[in-house]
């Protein structure tokens, strides 16, 4: 069985009032601390967009299809969005 373990970093951060006041509670529902609720957040945007750029690369990566047939017009704006 493998164990992880992350080094976790302090940091102090500012937030507004009513930010504040909305991680106090949230964090309450959650029966969890502010601090942890923020490392949380930040770590699902993280994976968010990891994510996004590897679908992104998976996608760009991908060979060029045709939109249309050879000799095909494309379709005017006005019958595309008529």
């Amino acid at each position: 069985m493998f164990h992880y373990f992350f080094v976790m970093k302090n940091v102090t951060i500012t937030l507004d009032e009513e930010v504040a006041y909305w991680a106090r509670i949230r964090a309450a529902e959650k029966n969890t601390s502010v601090s942890r609720l923020v490392g949380e957040l930040l770590r699902e945007k993280m994976l968010d967009e990891k994510n996004y750029r590897i679908a992104m690369q998976h996608y760009l990566s991908q060979p060029a299809r045709m939109l249309k047939k050879p000799g095909e017009k494309y379709p005017d704006r006005e019958n595309l969005y008529g």
